[in-house]
C-alpha cells in the first residue's frame, strides 16, 4: 500500500466515525424515501430528487471539505515531519476526504430505490444520479482545498466556501438568464451550452433532464441539449468536463498545499 493510499484510508476512518457523515447518508435516504411514497409517480419523484442534490450536495462538499482540511492542521504538520512528500500528503487527504463523502449520498439515494422496487428506468437514472453526485462531491472538494489552503482565517474561509456555492447554485444561474432573456431573439444556442458547461451544477442538470426527456420544454436549445448529452456520447463528453472540473480546482489545491508555511 502506497502512502497515499494509507492517508486516504486513514482520512476514510476519521470520516467514517463522523456523525456528520452518517446523518448526510441519512438525510438523502429520508429524501429519498419520502419522495418516491409520496409523489405521483417515480419520474417526478426522481426529478425532486435531483433539486434535492444538485442544492445540497455542492454546498455540503465545499463548506463540510473547508472545515475539516483547516481543522486537520495538526495532524498535517505531523506528516510533514515524516518523510512524506507533499504532494503523497494531499493527494492522501482529497481521495481521503472525497471518497467517504460521495459514496453517503450514493447508498443515501441506492438504498431506498432498491427497497422501494423502483423500475429499471428509474434506478438507471438514479444510477445516473449517483455519479452526477460523485462528480459534483469531487469538483467542489477541490473547491474546498482552494479555500481552506488559500486562507489561514477559518471564518473568513467558511465564509468564501459558502460565497463559492451561492456563486455557482444561484448567482450564476441569475445572470445567464438575464444574458439569455436580452439576446432572446439572437442564435446564442452554443453560447448558452457552452454557459452550461462552464458551470458543474447545471451541467449535472442539463444531464439529468436528458435523462427524462424533458429537455425540450428549453426549446431549440433544449434539443441541442438533448442531441449531444442525450446518448452514450453525450455522457462521456459530460464526464470529461467534470474530470476538468475536478481536476483543475485539486491541482490548484496542490499547489497552494505545496507553497504553505504550516
Amino acid at each position: 500500500m502506497t502512502v497515499t493510499m494509507r492517508i486516504a484510508a486513514y482520512a476514510v476512518r476519521d470520516l467514517a466515525r463522523s456523525r456528520w457523515l452518517a446523518g448526510y447518508a441519512a438525510f438523502f435516504m429520508l429524501a429519498t424515501f419520502a419522495l418516491l411514497q409520496f409523489s405521483d409517480s417515480q419520474a417526478k419523484a426522481m426529478l425532486s430528487l435531483v433539486n434535492v442534490v444538485l442544492l445540497i450536495v455542492p454546498l455540503a462538499n465545499v463548506v463540510f471539505g473547508t472545515m475539516y482540511l483547516q481543522s486537520s492542521r495538526e495532524f498535517v504538520e505531523l506528516l510533514l515531519a515524516q518523510p512524506i512528500r507533499r504532494r503523497q500528503l494531499f493527494a492522501g487527504l482529497f481521495f481521503g476526504l472525497a471518497t467517504p463523502v460521495s459514496l453517503a449520498v450514493i447508498v443515501g439515494i441506492g438504498v431506498p430505490l432498491v427497497v422501494m422496487g423502483a423500475s429499471r428506468e428509474t434506478l438507471a437514472a438514479g444510477a445516473v444520479l449517483a455519479l452526477m453526485a460523485a462528480a459534483l462531491g469531487a469538483v467542489f472538494t477541490g473547491i474546498a482545498a482552494v479555500v481552506a489552503y488559500g486562507f489561514e482565517d477559518r471564518v473568513r474561509g467558511i465564509v468564501v466556501a459558502i460565497g463559492a456555492w451561492l456563486t455557482f447554485a444561484v448567482v450564476y444561474d441569475a445572470l445567464v438568464i438575464m444574458v439569455a432573456t436580452r439576446l432572446a431573439e439572437y442564435p446564442i444556442e452554443w453560447p448558452m451550452l457552452v454557459a452550461m458547461f462552464a458551470n458543474p451544477i447545471d451541467l449535472a442538470r442539463l444531464v439529468m433532464l436528458t435523462r427524462f426527456d424533458v429537455a425540450a420544454l428549453l426549446g431549440y436549445t433544449g434539443a441541442l441539449f438533448q442531441q449531444l448529452l442525450g446518448g452514450a456520447s453525450g455522457l462521456i463528453v459530460a464526464i470529461t468536463v467534470f474530470t476538468l472540473w475536478a481536476t483543475l480546482p485539486a491541482l490548484y489545491g496542490a499547489r497552494l498545499f505545496h507553497r504553505k508555511d504550516f
